[in-house]
């Protein structure tokens, strides 16, 4: 069998249909220590090549670089509004002592060195970093119209702990109610009332240090060759919008939350773009050292499924390439010439099949959403299955893959069909040749042999030829191969017309 037409498709061009630009992108999340079982708030950060986790700090402005742990302020009281502060936490739920509130205009804002997200290390000299909520409540009601008090910011400190700047108080019908580690205290830090004229408010003087709340980058990951992954980790259960990412380095996000799955999304599928075009770039600069029968057509992470003794489903992340005549499933990026010959596993194309998973969706916008978000329509996911594929290689075996949004999913179906057409068009042996509409039957005997039934074009008739092969299943997918090789080359629009490329991509 040969395959007509001799148009060679470009290599490696992304389809202009599965173009998005690269994000820089800048926003606030949640970041889950699944260790301490708290969420902190942070910044993100998104560039071309870098994701960047920022946290915030207290910077004393004017000395280069430095922030300072400790800060002593002293407060003077007023009668009306005392301290003008609140705040949660306590030795007894594991946390700090923390400012959760400082409310505008009054004696902690005047001082221009308290922040949100301050921990109370000491009252008056007193160490209070062991205290409860209530005792830190009483020793500040009852230490005198002049408070000194020392904090640290606290980068980590759980958001619950947390309230926006200006935030109202309590009303004045909780005032009575006892202080909770949980909730502010606020009222409470007033002190008892005098008839004495108030003081008046401190201020910060122009020879006092000045401080300023900033975002500090913590972490800074490179997108070369990472991956994002929603599972949980050991378990096949994904996360509610939240998701991790993983440098080549090692170097790790842990997990990002958001508030919600549009927002989650946005983020999930920025990173993403950023990683496939970093990847793009790297096969271009990879290929022009190999020959043209060597060049690599597509590759990156995908999450491999697999069944355990217990019949629980295993999560093993794959490194899957498309290169020359090859499917390699790689433990990593291949590097060196050896990195290729280690792989786990190795395929001729034309000797697997790939197959794309029914997608459960509830309504075919679903994934126009997922994939271009802004999208407001009311479509959900109806059992939160991942964008699956499975690479069919015979005898019955399968290896099943995911990835993590429906433009990957696109991509890869693409690259395996332009690859196979490319294998195919270099194959040049040919021992017979007849047309695929002179094919009129077949049949095998379910071990090696099998026989096809061809109308000779002239005769009219049917000419037998018969085949043995070790594998029976390679040589149906190989036919398959040769199959859809011809519709391409006679109708190259075929292929978008068929797929969930143009199903989910182009009706946006």
């Amino acid at each position: 069998m040969n395959v007509a037409g001799k148009h060679q498709p470009d290599l490696l061009e992304r389809p202009a249909s599965l173009l998005v630009p690269t994000w820089t992108k800048t926003g606030l999340a949640l970041l889950y220590d699944e260790d301490a079982n708290n969420t902190y708030d942070i910044r993100l950060k998104l560039t071309k090549e870098m994701l960047i986790i920022q946290k915030q700090d207290v910077v004393c402005l004017g000395s280069v670089g430095h922030h300072l742990n400790h800060r002593t302020v002293v407060l003077r009281r007023q009668t009306a509004g005392g301290l003008g502060l609140s705040i949660k936490g306590g030795a007894e739920h594991k946390v700090p002592v923390v400012i959760s509130k400082i409310f505008k205009d009054q004696v902690a804002d005047q001082t221009g060195m308290l922040f949100i997200g301050d921990a109370v290390l000491q009252v008056n000299g007193i160490n209070v970093e062991k205290c409860t909520h209530e005792e830190v409540v009483h020793l500040l009601r009852t230490a005198g119209d002049e408070v000194t008090i020392t904090v640290r910011y606290l980068r980590e400190a759980p958001a619950f702990l947390k309230l926006p700047l200006g935030s109202p108080g309590p009303s004045s019908d909780q005032s009575s109610r006892a202080s909770s580690p949980l909730f502010d205290s606020g009222l409470h830090l007033n002190g008892n009332s005098s008839n004495t004229a108030p003081s008046s408010p401190s201020s910060p003087s122009a020879n006092e240090p000045k401080y300023e709340k900033r975002w500090l980058d913590a972490v800074s990951l490179s997108l070369s060759m990472a991956r994002v992954s929603r599972h949980k980790a050991g378990s096949d259960k994904l996360r509610s919008n939240s998701f991790e990412v993983f440098a080549l380095d090692g170097v790790c996000t842990n997990v990002l939350q958001f508030c919600t799955a549009a927002e989650s999304t946005d983020w999930l599928q920025a990173i993403s773009t950023n990683i496939n075009d970093l990847t793009q770039e790297s096969i271009k600069t990879a290929n022009k050292f190999y020959s043209p029968d060597e060049q690599i057509i597509h590759m990156g992470w995908v999450c491999e499924h697999l069944h355990g003794s217990d019949a629980s489903q295993i999560q093993s992340y794959k490194f899957l390439a498309l290169k020359g005549s090859s499917l390699y499933i790689l433990r990593g990026p291949p590097a060196s010439t050896s990195d290729w010959a280690q792989a786990d596993a190795t395929f001729n194309l034309c000797e697997v099949l790939f197959k794309v998973h029914k997608l459960w969706i509830a309504e075919d916008c679903w994934i126009q959403t997922k994939l271009y978000p802004g999208l407001q329509q009311d479509c959900e996911l109806r059992d939160n299955e991942p964008f699956c594929f499975s690479v069919l290689v015979g005898h019955g075996q399968s290896h099943c893959f995911s990835v993590e949004l429906g433009t990957e999913l696109a991509l890869w179906e693409k690259a395996f069909q332009r690859a196979v057409f490319m294998e195919v068009q270099r194959v040049g042996k040919v021992i017979w040749r007849y047309k695929f509409s002179q094919l009129k039957g077949s049949s095998d005997d379910g071990k090696t042999r099998v026989k096809l039934l061809f109308k000779n074009s002239e005769s009219k008739q049917i000419e037998m030829k018969e085949l043995e092969f070790a594998n029976l299943t390679a040589l149906l997918h190989c036919i398959h191969s040769f199959i859809a090789a011809k519709v391409a080359s006679v109708d190259p629009l075929f292929v978008n017309n068929q797929t969930i490329t143009r199903k989910y991509m182009y009706n946006s």
